[in-house]
């Protein structure tokens, strides 16, 4: 599909510095670019690739100086913000794509379903009794979705992904490759010979609205009551959370975090890369946890926290430094040891 620099100015609001006759049909970063292909320029340390590029259309800011001469076949598109602009045009191109209404075979819809309208079901798929599906609701192939399963409207849920029995998803989610929502939380208790015996896990997961969750993932359905992904959420892949946790609204975790069950975490929480965060504690709003890092107990006010145990992240950092220097200070130790022997001996 192709585009009109004229088109792409119209869209985005900004001014067209070259031809607006200009045609896209594909973007790639600006260093990379090539003949026909859209790219921007938004970080001033990659500027000096504009004057190479090969793409026929970038998008800039509208400040933006050109201090050596452009290429050629460069059209300019000047707008307020390069990087959300360029980012709504990938938002339209990736609507475009979106599957057309259609039911592959083959595939199973029980009788007992509601199916809302403009629905595409992909091949091998499963859609269990009583479950309800919004409007414009796109199931890739391989999906498995359980009995009374609540999906809102315009959400896309990828290949290979299961949805366990009672679960709910809202509107405008995205649910990648592989992930498992519902699974059985891990709850067992010991019996008088020591054996685990399994607690049944009864309750559900509800993910709110506009909530994406990465590749590989398993969230855990509640002991008793709902594990709640709050609307807004957004969860990296090869994440673990676990039965009963809360997610606030607007929080992002990135890949490899592990939530013990039961913990809550606040609003607007950023969570790194292979977090640990142990069950039945709460997180505060608007905490920052630094990647790798372990958190043992409830955190009450809001900060960027780092290590394990996680403590303030300028702390870490003093004290990281001084375990440095840590062989050092256990040599000159060893040193005055021996100097405090030799003078004991001259003493005697």
């Amino acid at each position: 599909m192709e585009f009109s620099a004229e088109q792409i100015a119209s869209l985005l609001q900004g001014d067209i510095d070259g031809a607006g006759s200009a045609f896209v049909n594909s973007v790639a970063k600006i260093e990379e670019g090539k003949p026909g292909s859209l790219s921007f320029l938004a970080n001033p340390k990659y500027e000096e690739f504009i004057y190479t590029t090969a793409s026929s259309i970038c998008i800039v800011a509208k400040s933006f100086t050109a201090t050596k001469a452009l290429p050629s076949t460069l059209t300019l598109i000047r707008v307020d913000d390069p990087y959300s602009c360029f980012s709504k045009l990938l938002d339209l191109y990736n609507g475009m794509k979106k599957k057309k209404p259609k039911i592959e075979n083959p595939s199973f819809v029980a009788k007992s379903a509601n199916i809302g309208e403009s629905f595409f079901l992909g091949a091998f798929s499963y859609i269990g009794e009583q479950s309800k599906i919004g409007n414009g609701v796109v199931v890739m192939q391989n999906v498995i979705i359980g009995e009374n399963v609540e999906i809102g409207n315009n959400t896309i849920i990828h290949p290979n992904v299961t949805i366990y029995e009672d679960c709910k998803i809202g509107s405008n989610c995205v649910i990648h490759a592989g992930t498992v929502i519902g699974s059985d939380g891990f709850g067992f208790a010991p019996n008088e010979k020591g054996e685990f015996q399994k607690v049944p896990q009864i309750g559900n997961v509800i993910i709110e609205d506009n909530v994406e969750v990465g590749a590989n993932c398993a969230i855990d359905r509640a002991t008793m009551g709902s594990t709640l992904i709050r609307k807004g959420v957004k969860i990296d892949n090869l994440c673990q959370i676990a039965h009963n946790v809360e997610v606030g609204i607007n929080s992002a975790m990135a890949a490899q975090v592990g939530i013990a069950g039961s913990a809550k975490i606040g609003e607007h929480v950023l969570i790194g890369g292979q977090v640990g965060i142990s069950g039945h504690l709460h997180v505060a709003d608007y905490t920052k946890i630094v990647a790798q890092s372990g958190i043992p107990s409830t955190v009450k006010k809001a900060e960027t926290l780092m290590g394990s145990p996680g403590m303030p992240h300028m702390d870490f950092k003093k004290s990281y430094l001084g375990f440095k220097k840590l062989p050092f200070i256990l040599d000159k130790l060893s040193e005055l040891e021996n100097q405090l022997k030799e003078l004991r001996k001259n003493q005697k």
